[in-house]
């Protein structure tokens, strides 16, 4: 069963040495480096939410939401509303499903409205990443057009 759960001194370590295989790595930051954008974006106005993914007791995972701003150039849907900032299954935990499970999650999470109000969420990623696209497409997310940092943003209406 796939969890959302803090991350936490005991947990950190395990979590931020998580990484996904080679030919994945242009799309998405290191765990460590999201962690760090977590403070840096809690400590200039921002609402990051990271989580560890879990199977069961194992770490297998890793996602920051953020709502409103991002810390980056935000795509006009940004105000207001949660973004899918970084999601990530580990190399040796991919394939089995955890991606789809633990977007449920995420959704749900995301659905309790744990920072403000919303309408949409969104996530931005790189047009090439097919497996991404086709994951985000098959819970309802649509491209809206917008292009921010050499990345498609996707929207789902909450």
């Amino acid at each position: 069963m796939i969890t959302l759960r803090k991350i936490t001194l005991e947990n950190r370590r395990v979590i931020f040495n998580l990484e996904v295989s080679e030919n994945q790595r242009r799309f998405v930051a290191s765990n460590l480096s999201s962690a760090a954008s977590c403070y840096v974006l809690a400590t200039n106005g921002g609402y990051p939410l990271p989580f560890a993914i879990y199977a069961d007791e194992q770490p297998v995972g890793f996602v920051m939401l953020t709502y409103g701003i991002t810390g980056y150039e935000d795509p006009s849907i940004a105000e207001g509303n949660y973004c899918i900032l970084r999601l990530m299954i580990d190399k040796q935990y991919q394939s089995r499903g955890y991606a789809r499970e633990a977007m449920k999650k995420i959704l749900e999470f995301i659905r309790t409205f744990p920072a403000g109000p919303a309408h949409y969420c969104w996530i931005p990623y790189s047009a090439d990443n097919y497996v991404a696209k086709r994951l985000y497409e098959s819970f309802g997310f649509r491209d809206n057009g917008e292009i921010c940092n050499n990345e498609s943003i996707t929207v789902l209406r909450l």
